[in-house]
């Protein structure tokens, strides 16, 4: 699994002009799931998010985690993560996970977030999303759970 974090002062998506999901301060994160991705991967990147300490506390040091700040989540499932641009100009997607496969470990995540204490609003799995949001910082993390 790779996921992309954004510290966000704000963020929403939106679908066929409503939107779906909306947040304050807190993280949008874009998942991307890989076709050899399990729970295992879930456990990890929800374990390493919800401890990851990139709010600042009274000295202004990146010091305090989401859940320190009584922050929300924004998911977006991002297929696209895990293009593969090698070969040619038009990027393959063949170690993207299937809908079958992706959409349970997308909901797990999502759901491993709240278990931890954390607010998460989501996209919609497959739709054609605009997001929005004010990356504050900006602060932006990568962790990809295959490269721990």
């Amino acid at each position: 699994m790779r996921a992309v974090i954004q510290r966000v002062s704000q963020a929403k998506v939106v679908v066929d002009d409503n939107t779906v999901g909306q947040i304050g301060k807190g993280f949008m994160i874009l998942l991307g799931v890989h076709e050899e991705d399990t729970q295992a991967d879930v456990d990890y990147l929800v374990g390493k998010i919800s401890k990851l300490r990139v709010f600042e506390d009274d000295q202004q040091k990146m010091n305090r985690s989401i859940i320190d700040v009584d922050g929300k989540i924004l998911s977006i499932s991002q297929f696209t993560l895990f293009a593969d641009t090698k070969k040619g100009n038009r990027p393959s997607f063949v170690q993207a996970a299937k809908p079958d496969t992706a959409i349970p470990l997308y909901e797990a995540f999502n759901e491993g977030l709240r278990q931890a204490g954390i607010p998460v609003e989501t996209g919609i799995f497959g739709a054609d999303m605009k997001c929005h949001l004010v990356n504050d910082g900006p602060v932006t993390i990568i962790i990809d759970s295959q490269n721990k």
